[in-house]
């Protein structure tokens, strides 16, 4: 499995430096985001609903559909953006959080599952921001765990799809009713997933978009 995670971004960066376009790539990124759509993440609570989508997530590095900033665009396979996270706060926690888990997705590359960028869980409770770069190592509360990305690392890893189509990148948060998910740090973001099930009092995305 990290050996997948590993060749998924080499792949798309041999798409991008390659002498001829990246075949097809309107057609693939359509399927992609078809695939990952059909198959959407439903975070459930305690008694296996879903859970509320009354999370309200804002960053002022972009509004809701606008572009992400150069700042936070991965540095790296043909991007040459500066690779920080951006300061994301969210509002409407409902009574009875004890954690947080921020989840960065892009359901639009083409590899049949999206791509993670940013995978952090086990945020105090108290928590209702984050700054600009808090997505590098060492840089999350006492206590807050970073998991594995897309890229193979554990920090935030921005965006930087093949040319063609703007990617959708969605900036998720769930509140939770448990001070720790028990995933051990450096843990796929489907493992983290998996460990939410049950656990979500309430969820909210951002949604930002880029494109070369």
């Amino acid at each position: 499995m990290k050996r997948l995670t590993l060749l998924a971004p080499l792949a798309l960066a041999a798409c991008a430096h390659s002498t001829a376009p990246c075949p097809s790539d309107t057609t693939a990124r359509s399927a992609a985001a078809a695939t990952a759509d059909s198959v959407a993440y439903v975070p459930t609570g305690a008694d296996g609903s879903p859970a509320p989508a009354t999370l309200r997530v804002t960053s002022e590095a972009f509004a809701e559909g606008a572009t992400i900033p150069l700042r936070s665009v991965f540095g790296g396979f043909g991007c040459t953006g500066e690779n920080r996270s951006p300061a994301i706060q969210w509002s409407g926690t409902p009574e009875g959080t004890r954690s947080f888990a921020v989840i960065v997705h892009d359901p639009d590359a083409p590899t049949g599952t999206g791509f993670y960028h940013w995978v952090a869980y086990d945020l105090p409770g108290d928590t209702r921001s984050l700054p600009d770069n808090a997505g590098a190592e060492g840089s999350l509360p006492a206590g807050a765990h970073l998991g594995r990305t897309d890229y193979g690392t554990g920090a935030y890893g921005g965006p930087c799809p093949p040319p063609g189509p703007a990617h959708r990148y969605r900036f998720s948060v769930y509140a939770l009713d448990t001070p720790a998910l028990g995933a051990p740090g450096g843990s796929s973001a489907a493992l983290v997933r998996f460990m939410l099930r049950g656990h979500v009092l309430a969820h909210g995305t951002l949604t930002g978009t880029y494109g070369r």
